[in-house]
Formats: C-alpha cells, sequence, structure tokens
C-alpha cells in the first residue's frame, strides 16, 4: 500500500531543509495551501512551475444510470477540482525520479 504524506511531514521536510522553526515551518505551510484554497475559490487557475497547474471547472448538468435499477438519474451541476501534472513532473514519475541528488554511478573504461 502507498504511504500517505501528511501536513506533519510536509511541514517537518520545511523545517528540515529551509531551517526555519517547527512552529514557522507550520505556519508558512498553513499560508501555502491557504492562498492556493483561496485562489481556487475566486476561480482562479494555480499555476507551480515544475509541479502542475490546479483548476476549477464547472460541470454541467446530465443523465446517469443507476447501475443498481437501470432508472436514469439527473446527475446536477457542480464545480470540479482539476490537477493537470506538468511535462517535467510527469517525465520524474515515469523515470522515478525522487529529487535527490542521485549518487555517482561508478566511473566505466572502455578499451579500443
Amino acid at each position: 500500500m502507498a504511504e500517505t504524506i501528511t501536513r506533519a511531514q510536509l511541514s517537518e521536510s520545511i523545517y528540515q531543509e529551509v531551517g526555519l522553526s517547527r512552529n514557522e515551518s507550520a505556519d508558512l505551510l498553513e499560508m501555502v495551501l491557504a492562498e492556493i484554497t483561496q485562489a481556487l475559490l475566486r476561480s482562479e487557475t494555480v499555476k507551480i512551475s515544475s509541479f502542475g497547474s490546479f483548476s476549477v471547472r464547472q460541470k454541467g448538468q446530465r443523465i446517469g444510470r443507476n447501475p443498481k435499477t437501470g432508472y436514469e438519474v439527473p446527475i446536477l451541476p457542480r464545480k470540479v477540482l482539476v490537477f493537470r501534472p506538468s511535462q517535467l513532473l510527469k517525465a520524474r514519475i515515469r523515470q522515478g525520479h525522487t529529487g535527490r541528488p542521485a549518487t555517482p554511478a561508478a566511473p566505466t573504461t572502455t578499451t579500443p
């Protein structure tokens, strides 16, 4: 089963990487998440370079079908959150890149 990263873990990473206090790291994380949330509530697109973009999309009403009974049911219009990963993020995922510096490979010698 895949591991889930929590706010506490993100905050701890900020603390270790940036050097802010634990409280400042938690506050910084909360401020960033709050700003992203507020922008999405204003229907703005949030683009994070080398990561991806978040946007809110309006879906119209449509007719669905209850799988149990087979009856048609209207699905009401709604807003949905959409995330589109950047090409760089997609490439990193495909390659299994962790974002940490790779250990240098052993030198290879070739004979002519």
